[in-house]
């Protein structure tokens, strides 16, 4: 079916849900299972995404990353993975045997998933919460296309998710984030302040995630910073994925505060002990950032000096 044909009925109500009013209940507080509608929505059969993939590298190549190896290890750092031996395209046709992960960013922004954060979605946040607009600085849709038998590796997210299996089956592993033997203070400050792959994956406590096996049909809310890694089936995976990243500079810049107390010998307080204290922190990295913001910001300054 041509995606030009495709009718986005079924993305027009709420293709999310969960049992006992957890969709809201526990919505960021705690990972529960989740049903969906969309798992035989012809734009996410692989037909489909070779198409969205030859779109994306022509109008905004950084909206795919993608890595290959067949010894990828749950540990492993994404700044460690092995050199890619094909392109985006050719790994793609070569999905079944090349141990290949796909991340296709942002696809609202290609006209034929708009529909992906659209009306339906829009309900679905609703019955979550009538305010998570006032709360939410972004969202966006992704989608991941995974290799047989391929780990996607332990690390925490920025974002509040809901993931959506649409083909094959795979297990995804999901810890407290509340637990400091998995997830000590010193990672989290790392995260949120210079490393997005800081969290370390210890074997001792595999025992105490919360193992998902998900399928076509069913998927997983997972809330910000919950570690979790991923071991697909012998089959190729595809799943969508729906984020949501809260207005949320407080709990950031308290970290950021934390993770400079730190590398003074000093022990800080976490944040959630102290209003007061956590906002006092948070204010204190506000010129911090808006510095490193206009370092940033300097070579495009000098492009538009030259040009002036």
């Amino acid at each position: 079916m041509s995606a030009h044909v495709v009718s986005n009925d079924v993305l027009e109500d709420c293709w999310i849900s969960a049992v006992n009013g957890r969709l809201s209940k526990d919505f960021d507080r705690q990972h529960y299972e989740i049903t969906h509608t969309l798992a035989d929505y012809p734009l996410l059969r692989i037909p489909e995404l070779m198409k969205l993939a030859e779109r994306t590298l022509k109008t905004r190549p950084a909206g795919i990353y993608y890595d290959a190896g067949k010894d990828i290890q749950v540990g492993q750092r994404w700044d460690q993975m092995p050199e890619k031996p094909f392109s985006v395209i050719e790994s793609m046709e070569r999905i079944e045997t090349c141990g290949a992960w796909f991340l296709f960013k942002d696809v609202q922004n290609d006209p034929e998933y708009s529909a992906f954060l659209g009306q339906g979605w829009k309900k679905i946040k609703d019955e979550i919460d009538p305010n998570l607009h006032s709360q939410t600085l972004r969202e966006d849709a992704l989608i991941f296309i995974t290799s047989p038998k391929r780990v996607a590796t332990y690390h925490i997210d920025r974002e509040c998710s809901f993931l959506l299996q649409i083909q094959g089956t795979k297990t995804i592993h999901i810890f407290d984030r509340t637990d400091r033997e998995v997830l000590p203070e010193e990672e989290i400050e790392r995260f949120w302040t210079v490393d997005n792959n800081a969290p370390i994956y210890k074997p001792q406590f595999q025992g105490r995630a919360t193992s998902y096996k998900l399928r076509p049909g069913n998927g997983v809310h997972i809330p910000v910073n919950c570690p979790h890694w991923v071991e697909n089936d012998d089959n190729i995976s595809v799943s969508l994925n729906v984020n949501i990243q809260f207005k949320d500079t407080l709990r950031a810049n308290t970290y950021r505060a934390n993770y400079a107390l730190r590398a003074l010998g000093l022990t800080p307080r976490p944040p959630g002990q102290s209003p007061a204290v956590d906002y006092l922190k948070a204010h204190s990295m506000i010129p911090v950032m808006a510095a490193k913001s206009a370092l940033r910001n300097i070579p495009y300054i000098r492009s538009l000096a030259k040009k002036a």
